[in-house]
C-alpha cells in the first residue's frame, strides 16, 4: 500500500474517523509534498526548458539565466524579461513589466495568508517568494482557509518540500535549456507551449470528479473563451470566460443549497418522514460538500 497516500499512522494526515494527527516523521512528509508536485515538475521542467534555450539565443549569459529562475522564479515575467531585453528595454522597464505582470500574486498570498498567521516569518517569507499558480492551485485545497476550518493543517515541512520541488523543477529545466540551447534551433515547433495547459488540467481533474460544479466551470469556461476568441477578444478571452463562468458557478450552489431544504421538507411531508433527518435531503449535494469537507482534497 502506498503509504503516501493513505492517510494512517506515520502518515504527516490525519485519519478522517480518528479525528487525530498522528505523528509523522519530517522525511515523510517532505516525500509526500514531492509526491504532491509532481503534476507541477512535469509541466514545469519543459516550459523551463524553452525559457533557458531563448534567454540563450536572445545573449543572456547561461549565469543569469539560471540566476533568474533562482532568483525571480515567476515563468511569465521571466519569458516577458528575456523579450523586453532582446529588445533593448531598459533595467527599469523590466522591473516594473515584472511587478506589474506579478500584481496577482497579491491576491493569492492573501488568500494563503490566514493559513500562514502562526508560521515565523521567514518561513512566511520563504513561502511568499515560491508561490506560483500552479503551487497555489495545490495549496488552496490543501491549507485551512480560516481559523474555523475544520481541514488539519499539514506539516510545514510537506508544505515548504511542494514549494521547493517545484522551483527545483523550473531551475533544473531552465539548465537543461541553457545547455541545451545549442542543439535547438527553434523551441516553436516542439509545442512545449501546451506543457503549462495540460498541468493545469492535470490540477483540475481532481476537482472536476468531486464536485459537479467545477466541472460545469472548466467547460463553461472553456467553451466561452472559444466563443469569445472567434468573436475578436484577443488575449481577454480568458479572463473574460474565466470570470464569467466561476461567478456563474459560486452562485448556482448557494441557489440548490437555498432551495434543498424546502424541496426535501416537503417529500418527507408526503412519506411520512422528518425533512432534516431523512438522508435523501443530503445524497443530491454530497458531492458537492465531500471536497469542502474535513479531509484534504486528492492530489496527483
Amino acid at each position: 500500500m502506498d503509504t503516501a497516500s493513505s492517510p494512517g499512522k506515520g502518515h504527516p494526515m490525519a485519519s478522517r474517523h480518528s479525528g487525530a494527527i498522528a505523528p509523522a516523521s519530517r522525511l515523510s512528509a517532505v516525500l509526500s509534498g514531492m509526491r504532491q508536485a509532481l503534476p507541477i515538475v512535469l509541466g514545469y521542467v519543459p516550459v523551463a526548458f524553452a525559457f533557458g534555450v531563448l534567454a540563450r539565443k536572445t545573449g543572456m549569459p547561461a549565469t543569469g539565466a539560471v540566476c533568474m529562475s533562482l532568483m525571480v522564479f515567476a515563468g511569465s515575467a521571466q519569458l516577458i524579461s528575456v523579450s523586453l531585453l532582446a529588445g533593448g528595454a531598459s533595467p527599469a522597464t523590466v522591473v516594473l513589466t515584472t511587478f506589474v505582470v506579478n500584481l496577482r500574486h497579491l491576491l493569492m498570498s492573501a488568500a494563503l495568508a490566514p493559513a500562514l498567521r502562526r508560521w515565523p516569518r521567514a518561513l512566511q517569507a520563504l513561502f511568499a517568494f515560491q508561490l506560483t499558480d500552479e503551487t497555489f492551485a495545490l495549496h488552496v485545497s490543501r491549507l485551512p482557509a480560516s481559523p474555523g476550518d475544520a481541514r488539519p493543517e499539514p506539516p510545514r515541512a510537506e508544505t515548504l518540500a511542494l514549494n521547493m520541488t517545484a522551483q527545483s523543477a523550473w531551475v533544473i529545466g531552465t539548465i537543461i535549456g541553457v545547455f541545451g540551447s545549442e542543439l535547438v534551433a527553434d523551441v516553436r515547433p516542439l509545442g512545449l507551449d501546451y506543457a503549462l495547459p495540460a498541468m493545469f488540467i492535470a490540477l483540475l481533474l481532481p476537482y472536476c470528479r468531486k464536485a459537479r460544479r467545477f466541472a460545469l466551470a472548466a467547460v463553461l469556461a472553456g467553451a466561452l473563451s472559444v466563443l469569445l476568441a472567434l468573436a475578436g477578444a484577443g488575449q481577454w478571452n480568458v479572463i473574460i470566460a474565466t470570470v464569467c463562468s466561476a461567478t456563474l458557478c459560486t452562485l448556482l450552489p448557494a441557489r440548490a443549497d437555498a432551495a434543498q431544504p424546502t424541496a426535501g421538507h416537503d417529500a418527507a411531508c408526503v412519506d411520512g418522514r422528518d425533512g432534516p433527518d431523512s438522508p435523501d435531503d443530503t445524497d443530491d449535494l454530497a458531492g458537492l460538500a465531500e471536497l469542502d469537507g474535513p479531509g484534504r482534497a486528492p492530489t496527483l
